[in-house]
């Protein structure tokens, strides 16, 4: 939610104060504009890796031992992709609603929505490194005996459910930042 210039040279302010407080005012909304659209890019790249990761691992059969269902970490793997991937998705869609609308989907806004984002981004993060840490031993096992296309799907489900990851674990902190900065009335 940008404001112009002029709409803030019309609040009615004495003289003395208006200069000082329109820039703190300007910078404030500038830096909340920033936090949501940087909070914005990051769920947008933790969910298409967190998809391409759901459909990496998803397709990955090719057939005897080279089926990812056969393996129980492999199967986490592909849910934390999937239920990251309904998250994120869910989370991006409120957020370019909320930008593009201006509607929140809630209201009125409150800390219950940020407290949901936070924890939500918190959750997923560490679904997401729960999922790559119990996959990682036996995809490098399995690719001391045999490089192959099955063992390089692997690696590539793996680092795309690591960089989201990455991001939901940025985004949770810029989340917890909004938490503590929320002005509670």
């Amino acid at each position: 939610m940008a404001v112009s210039k002029s709409e803030i040279k019309d609040i009615d302010m004495p003289p003395e104060t208006s200069e000082g407080a329109v820039v703190v005012l300007l910078r404030q909304w500038e830096r909340e504009v920033l936090l949501e659209r940087g909070l914005l890019w990051l769920r947008v790249i933790a969910f298409v890796s967190s998809f391409i990761s759901f459909i990496t691992m998803a397709s990955n059969k090719h057939g005897g031992w080279k089926d990812f269902d056969k393996y129980e970490e492999f199967r986490h793997l592909l849910a934390t992709a999937i239920i990251s991937s309904l998250y994120t998705g869910y989370q991006v869609f409120r957020q370019v609603q909320e930008l593009y609308t201006e509607i929140n989907l809630l209201r009125p806004r409150s800390a219950v929505l940020i407290t949901f984002s936070f924890v939500g981004d918190q959750v997923m993060a560490y679904l997401m490194m729960s999922s790559v840490s119990s996959g990682i031993p036996m995809t490098s096992g399995m690719r001391s005996v045999e490089d192959n296309i099955f063992t390089d799907s692997l690696a590539a489900a793996i680092s795309m459910s690591f960089f989201a990851f990455l991001c939901l674990a940025l985004s949770a902190l810029i989340s917890g930042y909004k938490l503590s900065t929320q002005i509670y009335s």
